[in-house]
């Protein structure tokens, strides 16, 4: 009779690292990744770092945009309206100069039509760019600023917090994250819009 062999216990996947919402970054971490690509002229990935600092949205929602959610004919919009996957509400958001710029000049660039993904992925079985090719293009642009092996952060919240921490260094208790300046939110669609509005006096 064979002898029964017993396999060792996999360790779980999330051990020693930071799981949930990574710290965003700061300011000067913005400005530090948006000069390396404008530098080494990243076309799409300048307009995808910006779009995500200006809509502030999760990672499943910039990838699905379409070219006449934030262009109108050859013009790039001041404002897009997007309906967010998860809890399936409108919000708007509003498009900076550099990010105007920048997504005007990568819909030149790849030739994109209004119907078209904004963000067409390279690999034929998917027509948009994936959430895990998302998080390794953000991965890479942290490890240019910070060397390999540093946390990925969110682009949906900036400003925020401190950059590099190792994945198995957890900030201390009394420290409080610096903010440099209050984060803005979403703007919730209004729902009257058309009606007349009173005023106070």
């Amino acid at each position: 009779m064979d002898a029964l062999t017993i396999s060792a216990p996999r360790p779980p996947w999330n051990k020693d690292k930071l799981v949930g919402q990574k710290r965003p970054f700061k300011l000067k971490e913005i400005w530090a990744i948006r000069t390396r690509l404008q530098l080494s002229r990243r076309t799409r990935d300048l307009a995808l770092f910006n779009l995500g600092i200006d809509s502030k949205l999760r990672a499943c929602d910039p990838v699905k945009l379409r070219v006449r959610d934030v262009a109108n004919g050859d013009r790039t919009a001041a404002r897009a309206n997007v309906v967010q996957q998860k809890t399936g509400r409108p919000v708007q958001f509003e498009l900076t100069d550099p990010t105007r710029e920048a997504v005007s000049s990568w819909i030149n660039l790849a030739h994109l039509r209004s119907e078209d993904f904004l963000f067409p992925s390279r690999v034929h079985s998917s027509p948009h760019l994936g959430t895990r090719q998302y998080a390794r293009i953000v991965d890479g642009w942290v490890e240019e600023i910070a060397g390999p092996g540093r946390v990925r952060h969110p682009l949906n919240a900036p400003d925020q917090g401190v950059l590099g921490l190792p994945p198995n260094e957890k900030p201390s208790r009394g420290a409080a994250p610096a903010r440099p300046y209050q984060a803005r939110e979403h703007s919730a669609l209004p729902r009257n819009r058309g009606r007349g509005c009173t005023r106070d006096g």
